[in-house]
């Protein structure tokens, strides 16, 4: 009963923290949660349970952004690509050693936190746009399927794609949406994602949205930038005890 309760803790808790981040910032949810799990559960495990609460949540950013059409006909090689890395790579999440998993997702967070706060800017033309977006989807695929982040290098690149804010937003949505679905089909083919752990995942959803409310409500009354900073701050260290684990 003890080591329940506080499993059931760490899953609210963790959740909560994870939405507040989506909330304020727009992305973090799946980095944070994973971040935080894989301290008590296998990397795989913790990606189990990120799917339903990644799910709702990304699903929701899709739809509340311009036209859903328009960013398919221009990202569909970019999101085919992601769905094959991440069904491929997700046999490193499953087969390889917790420790190394966890190595590589503390180098994933380390490389996405430092990359945003120096934030080079950087645009990437149209006709580069053609041979670039399967090349990056393949990467952000194998990265997610290998760590459970999905924010590299997808985040980087659709930030060059001159966007306006509306249209980045929704296409961050829909890129971690499909990595979210494409994780779950690369985990359940290698066996580590049974339909049990739904249950648990669904009830990850409650916490995560409210966390996510909460997010929304205090974006309005701080600067952005200064959690922004914060928050990376916050996966610079989590990494680093991540990547040091197998050292020690």
């Amino acid at each position: 009963m003890h080591d329940l309760m506080l499993y059931l803790l760490l899953l609210i808790g963790t959740f909560l923290i994870a939405g507040v981040v989506k909330g304020v910032t727009g992305m973090g949810l799946p980095t944070v949660a994973m971040g935080l799990l894989v301290i008590a559960m296998p990397p795989a495990s913790a990606a189990a349970l990120l799917v339903l609460p990644s799910l709702v949540t990304n699903v929701w950013q899709l739809l509340s952004g311009p036209s859903i059409t328009q960013l398919m006909q221009r990202l569909w090689p970019m999101m085919l690509c992601i769905c094959l890395g991440t069904i491929a790579g997700a046999a490193l999440l499953v087969r390889v050693d917790p420790l190394w998993s966890g190595f590589g997702l503390g180098v994933a967070l380390i490389v996405y936190a430092g990359y945003t706060l120096l934030a080079p800017a950087f645009s990437v033309s149209t006709f580069l746009e053609r041979w670039l977006s399967p090349v990056i989807g393949l990467i952000t695929g194998v990265v997610t399927g290998a760590t459970g982040v999905f924010v590299m290098p997808a985040v980087p690149y659709l930030a060059s794609l001159n966007m306006s804010r509306e249209e980045f937003v929704q296409a961050l949505g829909l890129s971690f949406t499909i990595s979210t679905l494409a994780l779950a089909l690369g985990l359940f083919a290698h066996d580590a994602f049974q339909v049990s752990q739904l249950g648990t995942s669904a009830l990850a959803i409650i916490p995560a949205l409210i966390g996510m409310w909460a997010g929304q409500y205090i974006r309005m009354r701080i600067s952005p930038q200064r959690f922004r900073q914060c928050f990376l701050l916050f996966l610079i260290v989590l990494g680093l005890e991540l990547a040091s684990r197998p050292l020690l």
